[in-house]
């Protein structure tokens, strides 16, 4: 059998918890703890070290999903997440227009960790406020060449379709 490690990655609040959890076939390893911040106070729980998932495609082949913590103040976990990795995702939050910086950072970090295969999710194009696929990809200033794919980490089939997107990717550069 064969496994393939995806390093889930993205600013603070870019969902990826919730992108794990909607397709891990498994209850989900987080570690979440509360927010105690008033700035972050977003949400009530934030992830300070991983989430872990896991999906079967069949008999041959499991994906390992490893979501690291958004937060400046826990990027240490971030190299270490990705050793092993065959390719990264990294959340964007389409509403939050202010973590597009971050997340261009973060995408340059884990390219310098290992030369994979990588997408970037826009996520929470459900909403009316989202940004265009196309001015977030000016924002981000990504080649054409790099997939930005619009994502609901709460939709199964999204989930699905970004993972399969990264997973061809994978094979095809270990196929070479």
């Amino acid at each position: 059998m064969q496994t393939v490690k995806m390093v889930v990655t993205g600013p603070f609040n870019s969902g990826k918890t919730a992108f794990i959890q909607t397709v891990s076939e498994i209850d989900v390893v987080a570690t979440e703890r509360k927010i105690t911040a008033e700035a972050e106070k977003v949400k009530e729980s934030t992830t300070v070290a991983m989430d872990f998932g896991r999906i079967t495609v069949d008999d041959e082949l499991v994906l390992y999903l490893f979501g690291t913590p958004g937060q400046k103040r826990f990027d240490f976990m971030w190299e270490i997440l990705s050793e092993g990795m065959l390719g990264f995702i990294v959340m964007v939050d389409s509403t939050r227009p202010e973590t597009f910086r971050e997340a261009r950072k973060i995408l340059e970090t884990f390219r310098a960790y290992a030369p994979t295969p990588y997408i970037v999710a826009a996520n929470k194009q459900d909403r009316t406020d989202a940004w265009e696929i196309e001015d977030m990809r000016i924002a981000l200033r990504l080649d054409k060449s790099i997939q930005l794919l619009p994502t609901t980490a709460l939709d199964i089939d999204s989930v699905k379709s970004v993972l399969v997107n990264l997973l061809t990717d994978i094979l095809r550069e270990l196929g070479d």
